[in-house]
């Protein structure tokens, strides 16, 4: 199974493809990840986060429920 999870990008590295990364936090925790497949991802945007890439956009409330899921299920 695989698992995707939600994350809200706090710092960007412009660059073309693969050289576009960013930073993303998760409850304090965080991570370097590959935006080359989302362009158009911005300081703020919450991001589902597969091994190292930020693989869609989520809105701000789907990526809050599905944080306080994991929560409450003890993974976060």
């Amino acid at each position: 199974m695989c698992l995707a999870i939600p994350a809200r990008i706090v710092a960007i590295t412009d660059g073309e493809g693969f050289d576009r990364r960013g930073t993303v936090d998760v409850d304090g925790a965080r991570q370097d990840v590959a935006l080359a497949y989302l362009p158009e991802a911005k300081v703020g945007d919450y991001v589902l986060v597969h091994v190292g890439f930020a693989i869609t956009l989520l809105d701000t409330e789907e990526a809050e429920r599905i944080l306080s899921e994991l929560r409450d299920l003890g993974v976060g």
